[in-house]
C-alpha cells in the first residue's frame, strides 16, 4: 500500500479515531460526559436531573462501577459524577481528575438531588439525553450513535448546537468500508511506523498497566488470576489471563485509563494485550509489535463495523478474533493464515451474548482470546471450517459480512429480551 494512497491515510485515521483513551467503562463515561456538558451549559449546579437513555445504554451502565466515585454503580452515579466533578472538555477522560472531596460531594448529591432515569425508545441503539434543571432554567445535552457524538446542546429552549442524525451511524468518522483483511495486512506490512507510533504506544502503556493492576489487586471475580493460577509459564494461558485481568480491573472501579477500540475499553484491552504479551514472551521487536497491533486493532474494527457499537453480540468476540490475527502476524503469517484464523475464530464464539458491562466480561474475554488462539492453531495444524458450516461463508469477507448481519439484524429481538430481563430486577 503506497503511503500516498487515500486508503493508507484512511487506515491511519481509523486507528486514531478508534484508539482513544478513556477512564472507566465507556457507556457510564458517556453519561458523565453528557452530564458535565449539561451543567456547563446550565451555568450552575443542577437542582434536578433527567436522564433519558436507550436500552443498550441502560444495559451497559446498570452493573458497572463508575471510576472515581468511591465504588458507586449505575446511571445516577455516572450522571452525578459528571455533574459534580466532570471536565466537560475532556470527553472520555471526563472523570480523570476527580478529587476526594468531589467523591464525597457526589454521594451527597445523589442523596439530595432527584435524578430521574427514563427509557428512551428513539429507535437508536446508542442514545443519551440529559436535561439539567435549576430554578426556571434548564439545559439539555444529547449524545447519539457513539460515545462523543454530541448532537444537541440547548439552554432554555435555545438550540446552541445541533448535528443532523442520519441512518448512517458514524457518518462523522472515516468510512470503514475501506477496510478488508487483505488491505489490513498490506497496510501492516507497508506502514511507516512513525505514522502510528504515538497512538499504538499509548495503547501498549495504558492497557498493559491496567492488566498488571488486575493481576496484582483484587477486582470483581478475579478471572485473570483464576486463569493464570498454576499456569504462570504457559503462554496461551498468560495471554488470556492478562487480557481478562485488565477487564477485571476496569469493570470493578480501577481508576487507570485504557485505550479503547470501537468505543469499548474491553475491546481495546482484548485486541491489544494478548498480542503485546506474545511479542514480549517471544522476543519480537518493537516494530514487529506495532505492525501486529495494526492488524489486531483494524481486524477488530472491521468486524465491529457491521455489528455496530452496541449489540446483543458480545464485542469481546471480535476483539479476540483481532488478537488471534495479530498473533498470527507475529508468527509470520500473512493474508492466508490471518483470513483462516478470522473465519475459524468467529465460527467458534459468535453466539456469546452481551448482557451489559460487569465482572463477567472478563470471563468472556478469556473465552474470546482462547477462540482466537484456537482458530490460529487450527490453521497451523491444517484444519479449518468451510463455507456452509453454519454461518461460515466462502471467503473471509463474506463471513465477516454474515456475522455483521447476524449481530445487527438477527439478534435485535435477543437484545430487547436481554434488556427487558435486566430491567426486571
Amino acid at each position: 500500500m503506497l503511503h500516498s494512497d487515500l486508503r493508507y491515510h484512511n487506515y491511519i485515521a481509523i486507528l486514531e479515531e478508534e484508539l482513544r483513551p478513556a477512564m472507566g467503562c465507556t457507556e457510564p463515561i458517556a453519561i458523565a460526559y453528557a452530564a458535565a456538558k449539561a451543567r456547563q451549559t446550565l451555568g450552575t449546579l443542577p437542582e434536578r436531573l433527567l436522564v433519558e437513555a436507550s436500552g443498550n445504554i441502560i444495559k451497559n451502565v446498570k452493573s458497572v462501577v463508575v471510576p472515581h466515585t468511591g465504588g458507586l454503580r449505575g446511571i445516577p452515579a455516572a450522571a452525578a459524577a459528571g455533574t459534580v466533578a466532570g471536565d466537560a472538555d475532556a470527553e472520555l477522560e471526563v472523570l480523570a481528575h476527580v478529587t476526594a472531596e468531589q467523591i464525597q460531594a457526589m454521594s451527597d448529591y445523589i442523596v439530595r438531588v432527584p435524578i430521574e432515569v427514563r427509557y428512551a425508545d428513539t429507535g437508536r441503539i446508542f442514545d443519551i439525553q440529559i436535561t439539567a434543571f435549576a430554578g426556571e432554567d434548564c439545559a439539555t445535552v444529547r449524545i447519539a450513535d457513539y460515545h462523543t457524538n454530541v448532537v444537541l446542546v440547548s439552554r432554555n429552549g435555545e438550540v446552541l448546537l445541533r448535528q443532523e442524525l442520519t441512518d448512517r451511524i458514524d457518518d462523522r468518522l472515516t468510512d470503514r468500508t475501506c477496510l478488508s483483511v487483505e488491505g489490513i495486512v498490506d497496510f501492516a506490512d507497508s506502514v511507516d511506523c512513525a505514522d502510528v507510533k504515538a497512538v499504538l504506544e499509548r495503547q501498549i502503556d495504558y492497557n498493559m498497566a491496567i492488566a498488571k493492576e488486575g493481576l496484582s489487586g483484587s477486582y470483581g471475580a478475579n478471572i485473570g488470576k483464576t486463569v493464570l493460577r498454576g499456569r504462570e509459564y504457559d503462554i496461551n494461558y498468560k495471554m488470556r489471563a492478562w487480557a481478562a485481568a485488565g477487564s477485571d480491573a476496569r469493570m470493578n472501579g480501577c481508576e487507570l485509563p485504557v485505550v479503547i477500540n470501537s468505543g469499548s475499553g474491553n475491546q481495546g484491552i482484548t485486541a491489544s494485550v494478548p498480542v503485546i504479551v506474545y511479542a514480549q514472551e517471544n522476543g519480537k521487536s518493537h516494530e514487529e509489535l506495532l505492525r501486529a497491533l495494526c492488524v489486531s486493532n483494524l481486524i477488530t474494527t472491521h468486524l465491529k463495523t457491521g455489528i455496530g457499537r452496541l449489540s446483543a453480540y458480545c464485542g469481546a468476540v471480535s476483539a479476540g478474533v483481532g488478537a488471534g490475527a495479530g498473533i498470527a502476524y507475529l508468527k509470520g503469517g500473512r493474508f492466508e493464515m490471518i483470513a483462516h484464523t478470522v473465519v475459524n475464530a468467529v465460527a467458534i464464539t459468535s453466539g456469546i451474548i452481551c448482557d451489559g458491562a460487569k465482572a463477567s466480561c472478563a470471563a468472556k474475554i478469556a473465552a474470546a482470546v482462547d477462540a482466537g488462539l484456537l482458530g490460529l492453531a487450527m490453521y497451523e495444524d491444517g484444519n479449518q471450517f468451510f463455507g456452509g458450516d453454519g454461518i461460515v461463508k466462502k471467503g473471509v469477507e463474506c463471513t465477516i459480512e454474515t456475522v455483521g448481519k447476524l449481530a445487527s439484524r438477527g439478534m435485535q429481538q435477543t437484545d430487547k429480551e436481554i434488556i427487558q430481563l435486566m430491567m426486571e430486577d
